[in-house]
């Protein structure tokens, strides 16, 4: 948040977030924001308490007569519960979008959403942003002529991820794609089955949107090893990183790790991984929202 204001040139409004003895979470917006834009950060991964500060601080600003009050959650947990694949289980998407409205939001900002669909859950406007041109800035950095598509080719680890493979090789090069069919037996647990596609002597990008256990992009990272693939990197929007997720990917063939910081980490990471800052994109989206322009064209 910090690195947000800093780049629209503006401070932190004061705040108070606490608990009481049992745990129990207040807040207080501690300076007025009566007719104010008001936009408040918070990505909703785990722990819950990072949904209910930001439900909480909506209310607060909504009952202290803000004008328009606006979601800015880089990484939107619960996304992957966006449908009912087995019984009686919830949509838990849909219910984290209907507890935002509830809250008095106005408008969602976020980043790579899981499931597009995701944005139907909700009745007010919901702009999703794309980290590519993040990713496409730090790839000319390190390659400053671009990457060759004789030489690399983009793999997707499952294939719920072609759309999002197919879109950003569109976007770096018009390069190939590659696909790898996987079974998950159960959550979190993923089996490689074989590799669609020819990367035999090429250099990979292993893309997808959430590294979480690195049990998926990791195996995918030893498949394609074994189909004759050379430099491997592996970038993803949100690195949730649970469990041992660091040394899979540590002991995987792929030689570096690039994520976003959607999600902020207590630890440090590893010399293999690299961690790119989106607070420029989120910056430029809240200035465009607040001055009532084109938020699409950040999509491109």
């Amino acid at each position: 948040m910090v690195g947000i204001c800093e780049e629209l040139g503006i401070e932190v409004t004061k705040h108070s977030v606490s608990r009481f003895a049992d745990g129990e979470i207040f807040v207080q917006i501690d300076e007025s924001v009566r007719g104010d834009d008001v936009f408040i950060v918070q990505s909703t991964n785990p722990p819950a308490e990072n949904i209910l500060e930001l439900l909480l601080l909506a209310d607060a600003a909504r009952r202290a007569s803000a004008a328009r009050i606006t979601a800015v959650i880089p990484y939107f947990g619960y996304a992957r519960q966006d449908r009912k694949d087995k019984p009686r289980v919830p949509i838990s998407a849909k219910l984290m979008a209907k507890l935002m409205e509830s809250a008095g939001f106005d408008r969602i900002l976020t980043v790579d959403l899981h499931a597009d669909q995701i944005q139907g859950f909700f009745d007010i406007p919901v702009d999703n942003l794309y980290a590519t041109p993040i990713f496409k800035k730090y790839l000319l950095s390190e390659f400053p002529m671009g990457l060759n598509p004789e030489e690399w080719i983009i793999v997707s680890p499952d294939v719920g991820g072609i759309k999002r493979a197919r879109t950003i090789a569109e976007k770096l090069w018009n390069l190939p794609i590659a696909l790898i069919d996987k079974r998950r037996p159960k959550p979190n647990v993923a089996e490689v089955v074989r590799v669609i596609g020819d990367v035999k002597g090429k250099n990979v990008l292993l893309i997808d949107d959430i590294i979480d256990t690195a049990t998926t992009i990791s195996n995918a990272a030893y498949a394609l090893r074994e189909e004759g693939a050379n430099r491997i990197i592996i970038m993803a929007t949100h690195g949730l990183f649970s469990g041992n997720a660091i040394e899979k990917l540590e002991n995987c063939p792929c030689e570096r790790v690039v994520v976003t910081n959607t999600v902020n980490h207590n630890f440090d990471l590893p010399g293999k991984f690299v961690v790119l800052d989106i607070s420029q994109l989120l910056a430029e989206a809240i200035r465009r929202i607040h001055r009532g322009g084109s938020v699409s064209q950040l999509f491109l």
